[in-house]
């Protein structure tokens, strides 16, 4: 299967599986520390079964790393889950993306600290341009809740993008993406249950179709993130980091057909401009990036 269907089949599932969390959140009252541990649990015996199959080593010598890497990671899909239970998926997932324009925010202000390096005024204007979209996005619902909701699938995205840079740290220490994975969803499992067990009311009973959709929010990340892995490893950088983009038409269309969400037009606007943003900061990015430091196959 080639690098691109593979990163297309990836977005459509991470669409799918943000389709389940807002089920879940909104039919069956689960709270994103709840989902949050049941996704990283499933994940986690997903992929050590296949490290004990496949002969793949989990052992690490830099646990610390791991550590740091799995606690933005895990913030930034608890509050990707808590923005997709509140807002418009379309919304959510778009927030989330950002974290392209994010990156390009970090270069800005790295260069601006270093004091000698040139800041390019093309990476200035795809940040203005995203940070124009999300003025478009949240601008048709800015009540004070909805403001909130807003500025955690924002903060969502921001995380991601800081864990991105500990997963290119822990790719240039050796570390395996299935390894980085693995530890990422056990953290996961871990902080999910200390949340649920220290908030009153944190944990629910279970009916089939509820568990059922645990269990998908689980195996879907866990597949698209595998199918992420072998589309990077054997496709180009650029156009699978072009491909993800996907996942927000995907989670567009989901949006309209099952939740009946009809954004206005300034909202689709918006949301071409962080996509248009964030392929223009992802260009940006790969002309001055090593091939191996152009994506990151992490859900967040």
């Amino acid at each position: 299967m080639s690098a691109s269907l593979l990163m297309v089949l990836a977005t459509l599932l991470f669409a799918t599986m943000g389709v389940c969390v807002k089920v879940a959140s909104l039919e069956f009252h689960y709270s994103a520390g709840e989902i949050v541990m049941y996704r990283g649990l499933v994940g986690t015996l997903v992929l050590f079964t296949l490290a004990r199959t496949q002969g793949l080593s989990l052992r690490t010598k830099v646990p610390a790393m791991h550590f740091w890497r799995s606690l933005s990671g895990v913030i930034a899909l608890s509050l990707w889950f808590y923005a997709i239970s509140k807002l418009p998926l379309a919304t959510a997932m778009t927030l989330n993306y950002m974290s392209s324009i994010w990156m390009a925010l970090f270069l800005i202000g790295g260069a601006v600290m270093m004091g000698g390096a040139r800041v390019d005024p093309r990476l200035i204007t795809t940040v203005l341009i995203g940070f124009a979209g999300v003025a478009l996005v949240l601008r048709p619902s800015m009540s004070e809740e909805q403001f909130w909701h807003g500025l955690a699938g924002l903060a969502s995205g921001m995380l991601s993008a800081m864990a991105y840079l500990q997963v290119t740290a822990l790719g240039r220490v050796g570390e395996p993406e299935y390894r980085v994975v693995f530890y990422f969803s056990m953290g996961g499992a871990v902080a999910g249950a200390l949340v649920s067990l220290s908030t009153p009311g944190g944990w629910h009973g279970h009916t089939w179709k509820g568990a059922a959709l645990l269990l998908a929010v689980g195996v879907l990340a866990t597949g698209a993130q595998l199918l992420m892995t072998r589309a990077y490893s054997i496709g180009k950088p650029l156009v699978n980091a072009s491909l993800q983009y996907l996942g927000i038409v995907f989670s567009a269309l989901y949006s309209v057909l099952l939740f009946n969400d009809l954004l206005p037009l300034s909202a689709w606007i918006g949301i071409g401009l962080i996509v248009l943003a964030g392929l223009g900061a992802t260009l940006l990015r790969a002309r001055n990036t090593p091939q191996d430091e152009q994506h990151s196959v992490s859900e967040s």
